[in-house]
């Protein structure tokens, strides 16, 4: 959202983003990366403001090839209401018939609205889907109870088709409009084991992960194509 961003990956993956852009990557059977502002920023006191998201893989995709998607600003799709209240940033995922240019392993979508004070934002949500609303900047109401949430805070919504999302009439002048991460996406409802970096179904998978790190099967950074993929004992 604001400031500078690299990435690197062993599989490849690398590129730098500013204002408005994602980078969007997929794990998968596993790979090291890092994520950083630029030295140049860090030395200048540089400002630097953005989201870390984590997306689950259901099993029979968590051993997929990694990949890597940079995903510029002005690739979004961009929405606004019938009478210019809220402009929607479609990152990934399907509102109205408008895609993001995000290609996702399992049904999700994620947007970035600005909703200007006093106005309301209404837009048509897959039934099957869960829905999480996360406040950036302002304050305002969501749901149809109108239920009040401010900065940093989440809502989870219930069942539905229709998301609402409505700014305060007043704001403040360091924040003047709410600020929203509208994500979501088809439950996929499988056991999770969590320890460090990996997300996996079970201990065991938990423990092979670990092991295929410590012996240097996810590869290093910069990364070498063509390199050997086997350990062998020597």
């Amino acid at each position: 959202m604001d400031g500078i961003f690299e990435h690197q990956d062993s599989n490849g993956g690398g590129g730098v983003i500013t204002n408005g852009d994602t980078q969007w990557m997929t794990a998968g059977s596993g790979l090291l990366h890092i994520e950083r502002p630029p030295e140049a920023l860090v030395a200048s006191g540089g400002l630097f403001h953005g989201v870390q998201l984590w997306v689950n893989l259901p099993r029979a995709q968590k051993m997929a090839s990694p990949r890597y998607q940079d995903l510029r600003g002005n690739d979004s799709a961009l929405l606004t209401t019938q009478d210019g209240g809220a402009l929607v940033r479609v990152i990934a995922g399907d509102v109205a018939g408008h895609r993001g240019p995000g290609i996702t392993t399992t049904p999700i979508t994620l947007l970035h609205a600005t909703v200007s004070p006093g106005a309301r934002m209404s837009i048509p949500w897959q039934p099957e889907f869960n829905a999480l609303v996360y406040v950036l900047a302002g304050e305002g109401t969501v749901g149809p109870k109108q239920q009040p949430f401010r900065k940093g805070q989440l809502a989870v919504l219930g069942h539905g088709d229709w998301l609402a999302v409505a700014a305060s009439a007043s704001q403040s002048v360091a924040e003047p409009n709410l600020e929203v991460l509208v994500l979501g996406g088809r439950p996929i409802r499988e056991p999770i084991a969590w320890a460090g970096p990996f997300v996996m179904n079970n201990r065991a998978e938990l423990v092979q992960a670990f092991e295929d790190f410590q012996a240097g099967r996810l590869g290093r950074i910069p990364a070498v194509h063509g390199a050997p993929t086997t350990i062998v004992e020597g």
